[in-house]
């Protein structure tokens, strides 16, 4: 009785290996500028906050954790820091529910739908800069666009971002108004996955539009927020644009956020030590709320 023959599987292998090699080799461009332009730089920014800043024939001298120590003494940063709680804790929840309320609206069948659409995304391909200088003649005294409203009913001028009390309101509103055209196209893609026969089905159920919301969009809906959401918390914290043309941290630092003080230490002082140090700050602050963000609302997210 001849002896069974024996099955070779060294070409499948062989095959696996060679798409292997094929997916890492598309993969290195890639790999190769993440690691270049965000991870190296992240290493780098890190090493650098212990060390002093080189200027001149004096190289940089290793200071351990006194940058830090200064930062925890330093008033400005502490402004910066309350103004970006601030911002953030207005921009986020205001644009994600701006975006979402844009979205339900331009998702029926309305006289004008695409129009009404562009109308809506259009702050969003404007760059900051302009948009910037927009509002800035909105917020012009005496003849800009509101305090010509506010001049129909008899009230007088006010200069909204040359002020400590209206000046990070100012910049939070331009924000808003900013994004959440950006935010909308996300919640409108979202919302067009919902199967009508749910909505056909909540309609003979007799469920009004509240409680179809609450109880079928807003779940289904769940990861786009979270996705929002996250980016929403990365924009408040990496504004710089805005501040920059329209009141540059003043009056007072009432309007100085964190991304922008970073911006002045490191380019307008040429402290880059200490711009550094802010940084990692700043990164650990973005890491933890977004963690967090991920495992608060990740347990509420339907992703089928």
């Amino acid at each position: 009785m001849a002896a069974p023959e024996r099955v070779f599987t060294k070409r499948p292998q062989i095959m696996i290996k060679r798409e292997w090699i094929n997916a890492w080799l598309l993969l290195m461009p890639a790999l190769l500028l993440l690691f270049g332009f965000t991870h190296l730089p992240a290493v780098q920014t890190v090493l650098d906050s212990f060390w002093s800043t080189p200027r001149g024939q004096r190289p940089a001298v290793f200071l351990g954790l006194d940058n830090y120590e200064r930062m925890l003494s330093d008033a400005v940063f502490i402004k910066a820091m309350i103004n970006n709680a601030i911002y953030a804790a207005i921009t986020i929840p205001a644009s994600i529910a701006l975006a979402l309320s844009m979205a339900l609206f331009v998702s029926r069948k309305i006289l004008g739908q695409g129009l009404l659409r562009m109308a809506y995304f259009t702050p969003t391909v404007l760059p900051l800069i302009a948009v910037a200088n927009i509002w800035l003649f909105f917020y012009l005294p005496g003849f800009g666009l509101f305090d010509q409203i506010r001049g129909l009913f008899g009230l007088s001028p006010v200069n909204w971002v040359g002020q400590p009390s209206t000046a990070l309101y100012a910049i939070t509103a331009v924000t808003v108004w900013n994004q959440a055209g950006f935010f909308m196209i996300f919640f409108l893609a979202a919302l067009q996955t919902i199967p009508q026969s749910l909505r056909e089905a909540a309609a003979l159920e007799g469920a009004s539009s509240w409680v179809f919301f609450w109880r079928v969009t807003w779940p289904l809906i769940m990861p786009t927020t979270l996705f929002v959401s996250v980016n929403a918390t990365i924009n408040a914290f990496r504004m710089v644009d805005h501040v920059f043309v329209m009141t540059q941290g003043g009056p007072n630092n009432a309007s100085i956020l964190l991304l922008y003080y970073i911006y002045d230490q490191g380019f307008r002082f040429w402290d880059t030590s200490y711009a550094a140090t802010l940084t990692v700050v700043m990164v650990v602050i973005l890491a933890v709320v977004g963690i967090g963000q991920f495992f608060l609302l990740d347990r509420r997210v339907h992703y089928r």
